[in-house]
């Protein structure tokens, strides 16, 4: 028997309220340039491969058919490999409110179903894309923060300065040196000889919660063993075009100038295969339209991603992200 009020909302009136506002405004900014509202399938035959991402999986049992008609899908964390397809049938710049959902860790900024604001401008750098991404996130929070402080940074200078190591061309016992001032002397055999793990790590713990003291930070120019699917920079091999953007000292979002080689992105899905194994974990298919949809040609083009149930918690003030949710995880 539940008790007599996990029925109601977590979320107060006033939250829901607030939610309903900020995706009027959303698509009101989108608007405003034209930029086309899609919608794509939350199912799909084939998920993300990254290693740190775990999807909800499920079993399509048509009606009347076999055992052997049963088509395994997953639900989406991301709507960005079918939004890609869309750009290379020549659809121009798009934009998409959806939800996704991660088979991970529930807590103060995490719940497994969450929505996300996925945006693509055809034609944009990716210094064009921080430039409206800043613009849509000062008017959504301008009127609950008169003064908004921002600045941007890349990647290299932040992490040299609060970690006090190079993340480029530091060795692992520099790496491991960084985290025993920091105090976590265990993080060498956390991390052991993954440069990638290394450097989430140490910007997570030594980096993030410098950024507290400010509204909004834009965090460019990643070091190339974080590239996600980010290009990789014209005049510098050591890193790609990609930003991280925080509210409060929180994450909130990633940017690229989206890779477009199809060669090149097979060679990342192999990367997170072996990753993956390395690990123990599920090997998904790689999406082969994606492939297919990159070798047609994908528009040169620069996209983000942004945590819509974050961007309420920041507008609102609230320390937990069930203060923003009709309905949490426990309560659905």
């Amino acid at each position: 028997m539940s008790s007599s009020r996990d029925w109601a909302p977590a979320a107060s009136p006033d939250a829901l309220r607030a939610r309903a506002a900020m995706l009027r405004a959303i698509r009101a900014f989108f608007a405003d340039r034209e930029v086309l509202e899609v919608e794509t399938p939350l199912l799909a035959a084939r998920s993300a491969t990254e290693p740190h991402l775990v999807p909800f999986e499920t079993l399509f049992r048509p009606a009347g058919g076999g055992a052997g008609l049963q088509q395994r899908l997953f639900l989406q964390t991301s709507p960005e490999f079918a939004m890609k397809r869309l750009l290379a049938s020549g659809l121009g710049s798009i934009y998409q409110i959806c939800k996704a959902f991660r088979n991970e860790e529930r807590g103060r900024l995490h719940n497994p179903e969450f929505t996300l604001l996925e945006w693509y401008r055809v034609g944009f750098s990716l210094n064009e894309l921080i430039r409206e991404t800043e613009s849509l996130l000062r008017g959504l929070l301008t009127p609950s923060r008169p003064t908004i402080r921002s600045f941007c940074c890349d990647y290299r200078s932040l992490f040299e300065q609060e970690v006090g190591t190079d993340p480029i061309n530091a060795d692992f016992p520099a790496l491991a040196r960084a985290a025993e001032r920091l105090g976590y002397p265990e993080a060498a055999v956390l991390c052991a000889e993954a440069r990638p793990v290394w450097l989430d790590f140490l910007f997570s713990q030594g980096v993030q919660p410098k950024l507290a003291d400010w509204d909004l930070v834009f965090v460019t120019d990643f070091p190339a063993c974080l590239p996600s699917l980010a290009r990789n920079h014209p005049d510098n091999p050591a890193i790609v075009e990609r930003v991280e953007v925080f509210i409060d000292g929180i994450e909130l979002g990633n940017g690229f100038h989206e890779l477009a080689d199809p060669v090149e992105q097979a060679r990342r899905f192999e990367e997170d295969m072996a990753a993956r194994r390395a690990l123990g974990l599920h090997e998904p298919e790689k999406d082969v339209r994606l492939l297919a949809a990159l070798a047609a040609g994908l528009p040169d083009c620069s996209g983000i991603a942004i945590g819509l149930d974050r961007l309420l918690m920041g507008i609102l003030g609230a320390s937990h992200i069930e203060d923003v949710l009709a309905f949490p995880v426990e309560r659905a």
